[in-house]
């Protein structure tokens, strides 16, 4: 809740809070939605001789359910919304990943109003806290503490479910949220060259062995430039602009194009090492820290590597020295003297949230078939965790068991954690195991078919309305074209790709 001092004395209202109905909205009181009701309404997914993957897929949608939750009185809470699973707060990220497989459920459960929370907590120049306690509305952090709120990917997360959606009318509610908070972090969390900063705590990846020494690991900015801060607002910049174009408000962001091309411009010049081919973070004393970490691949993301430097860095995914571990992606490079086999947290842990970044980050830049191979590789080793206990966890240890060789959790790692690790059992399937990439504003759907067993998705929702099955045939091999069959109350695209992406089949149907 905001404090009503610094309101109405220390806090500039933004311009575009003015536009901000989350704050007077009505508390919603619509009863939660079980599992058990609405399982026959959620998509199926179909993979011939993979049993394993399907209950685990059907584990994280009954823990998703479980943790769905009512706005408390007093809170400031304005709609229901989806419990992180970790302390009883909402959190900023967290909320923004757990989102991103909730959008295939959004039929049985408005997963994509959890947002709502934060902008209506938003203060009038813009601020939101990155962590909000659900019993009683306060803000876990004071606003100028370092780590008082990011990593800023609520943008991302909103133009998603626009993708996936169509719908102008939220997109319109959430832009000038998205606007105001942007702007707040540009006034805020900037140094004197436009880079950004944050904290381990306000990055999200808390212990990454990144700081100079005299700094607290969690707490402190570190007078540093930090990458994924820095990335984070080129991406944001770009999605903004995008935005804004659809709203018809290309006036509103005006400025934010020039603050990307600024800023691209001091990232490749300033944080880019061409020897090792990685962006790292500048510490105080205008040093390279040299820790490679996957907060460095937000730049695949933000689209800003350019294309003589982009296969130097993606290689370093391909390592098995370094990212490609038996569990890809470790938070931390596996040659860093920190790595631990075990995870530690951020010091070699694996986690869904900067997988599915980095995932997404490659298919940027066309390499869908290193994403489908990295996704298939995580995917089997959580599915593997999920045969001997039943559950998904917080992150996984980038390195099986010495004893055993078999795949394991990370320590530590809080289990039933969905909580964003719903994004591996469902968003990973599909998106980049299946490869079905849906874009519902423009009515198409792009799958890129690596698999040769049968496999697809039947209740497969598309935009506000549309439901479709869609199945492939089992096949000799990767060269075979897919025999497929799709079916659609509505009309859309089909656009199939195989044979290592060199062959395409459109299909209209509906």
């Amino acid at each position: 809740m905001n404090n009503s001092f610094y309101d109405e004395f220390t806090i500039l209202e933004n311009r575009f809070m003015k536009e901000n109905s989350f704050v007077s909205k009505e508390p919603e009181q619509t009863p939660l939605p079980t599992y058990e009701a609405e399982r026959e309404k959620l998509p199926l997914p179909v993979w011939d001789g993979h049993a394993d993957a399907l209950r685990c897929y059907d584990r994280a949608w009954e823990l998703a359910f479980s943790n769905l939750c009512q706005p408390k009185p007093g809170t400031g809470f304005v709609s229901n919304f989806i419990d992180t699973a970790f302390n009883g707060c909402i959190f900023m990220w967290d909320s923004a990943f757990i989102l991103m497989f909730g959008k295939y459920g959004a039929r049985s459960f408005d997963f994509q109003a959890t947002l709502d929370n934060f902008y209506s907590h938003q203060y009038r120049d813009g601020y939101i806290c990155r962590e909000i306690e659900e019993e009683t509305g306060r803000d876990h952090f004071t606003r100028f503490d370092p780590a008082a709120t990011g990593p800023d990917v609520l943008s991302w997360c909103e133009w998603e479910y626009y993708k996936n959606f169509g719908d102008k009318t939220r997109l319109a509610r959430a832009f000038p949220c998205l606007m105001a908070y942007h702007e707040w972090m540009r006034a805020n969390h900037t140094w004197r060259d436009g880079t950004y900063w944050s904290s381990g705590w306000g990055c999200g990846m808390d212990n990454l062995p990144r700081m100079q020494a005299g700094y607290h690991f969690a707490f402190s900015h570190g007078h540093m430039v930090w990458n994924d801060a820095c990335m984070q607002e080129l991406m944001n910049c770009k999605i903004l602009t995008d935005m804004a174009k659809e709203l018809g408000r290309e006036k509103d962001a005006a400025g934010l194009l020039e603050e990307r091309e600024a800023l691209i411009r001091v990232v490749n010049d300033v944080l880019w090492d061409d020897k090792s081919a990685f962006y790292y973070d500048l510490w105080k004393n205008g040093q390279l820290n040299y820790v490679k970490h996957i907060g460095a691949y937000w730049a695949l993301l933000a689209e800003i590597v350019p294309a003589e430097k982009a296969e130097r860095f993606i290689a370093h995914l391909t390592d098995e020295h370094e990212f490609a571990t038996p569990c890809p992606v470790p938070a931390l490079s596996a040659d860093h003297p920190q790595f631990q086999a075990i995870g530690d947290y951020w010091n070699g842990g694996v986690w869904a949230p900067t997988n599915y970044m980095v995932l997404t980050g490659l298919d940027r830049y066309q390499q869908f078939g290193l994403s489908h191979r990295i996704a298939r590789k995580y995917h089997d080793y959580v599915v593997s965790v999920f045969n001997d206990t039943n559950t998904v966890f917080e992150n996984y240890a980038p390195l099986p068991d010495e004893t055993t060789g078999k795949p394991r959790k990370g320590d530590p790692a809080r289990a039933d954690f969905v909580g964003w690790t719903g994004l591996a059992p469902i968003t990973v399937l599909f998106e980049f195991v299946f490869g079905i990439k849906p874009d519902a504003a423009k009515g198409t759907i792009d799958w890129h078919i690596n698999l040769t067993e049968r496999h697809g998705v039947e209740r497969y929702p598309f935009g506000k309305d549309a439901t479709l099955s869609l199945l492939c045939a089992a096949r000799q091999s990767e060269q075979d074209e897919p025999q497929v069959e799709i079916t659609s109350d509505f009309p859309v695209t089909v656009r199939l790709f195989w044979d290592n992406d060199t062959k395409t089949k459109t299909l209209s149907v509906g």
